[in-house]
């Protein structure tokens, strides 16, 4: 991956930067949310923003470096778990235009990035591993939509237009403008196909495309049995064969099961 996250690593200083940061906050949701119907009904009814005004807030305490800030800082943003069902580490950076939609659930850590324009639904993790000090949350680039109950974990980066799936485990650095679907995650590619952002539940299921084509590859094994064995009976009464025995050695839908799996020796992933 080159190129970094497109959130600057330094804290809001202005009070000018912190209202733009709403701004752009509140035109987000009007643009991707349909159930949005007026700016009032956003600042009272939304905590995915509530969530976010706090989290601003108290991201500028933890970067204060005065003494008892940090310590402020923690406390409000426990307030905004309380109210909001979403905790964010004060120490997280996130850009500007961010949406989290419902966002019950949403853990977010302490040095996890996300980058402007982002999309997060309910149950999202952005977790670390490990007990290590240190960059230890993933960091998303611009325009990457999370689904539902995914779970993005590690030190990781996840380049820009990028969607996890709902449900998804990602373990792993993912390039720009892929789809990640499964546990653990893995990309699918749909190369030159736009679909809206929003859905982040029409995603192909690799699970069922991989087993429909090992349905597909049993029959066809057992159909090459039964063809052999046929054989074997004509060449034990002494009968000649009227047509081959052999079969096809490896079905070509064998390789999409092969990189499913991650085996494929010749898979760029």
């Amino acid at each position: 991956m080159t190129g970094g996250p497109s959130v600057k690593p330094h804290r809001l200083r202005q009070d000018g930067s912190m209202l733009k940061a709403f701004r752009a906050d509140l035109a987000i949701i009007k643009q991707r949310d349909p159930a949005a119907r007026g700016t009032l009904e956003i600042l009272l009814c939304y905590p995915g923003l509530h969530a976010l005004m706090l989290h601003r807030f108290s991201h500028w305490l933890w970067c204060g470096g005065l003494p008892l800030l940090p310590l402020t800082a923690r406390l409000l943003s426990q307030l905004g778990r309380l109210l909001t069902g979403i905790e964010i580490h004060p120490g997280a950076r996130i850009g500007h235009g961010v949406f989290i939609d419902h966002g019950m659930g949403v853990v977010i850590g302490e040095t996890a990035v996300i980058g402007n324009r982002c999309l997060l639904y309910q149950g999202v993790t952005l977790g670390g591993t490990g007990k290590a000090h240190g960059k230890r949350h993933p960091s998303l680039e611009e325009n990457v939509v999370v689904g539902a109950g995914a779970k993005v974990l590690g030190a990781i980066t996840v380049g820009a237009n990028t969607r996890i799936g709902a449900g998804s485990v990602l373990l792993r650095d993912v390039a720009a403008d892929s789809t990640v679907v499964g546990i653990p995650g893995r990309v699918i590619h749909q190369s030159g196909v736009r679909i809206d952002p929003l859905a982040h539940s029409a995603l192909p299921d690799a699970e069922a495309g991989v087993i429909r084509n090992l349905m597909e590859r049993i029959d066809t094994l057992e159909t090459e049995l039964a063809r052999t064995q046929g054989c074997l009976r004509e060449l034990a009464a002494g009968r000649p064969l009227l047509e081959p025995c052999a079969g096809a050695a490896q079905n070509l839908k064998d390789r999409e099961i092969l990189e499913f799996l991650g085996d494929n020796p010749g898979s760029t992933r």
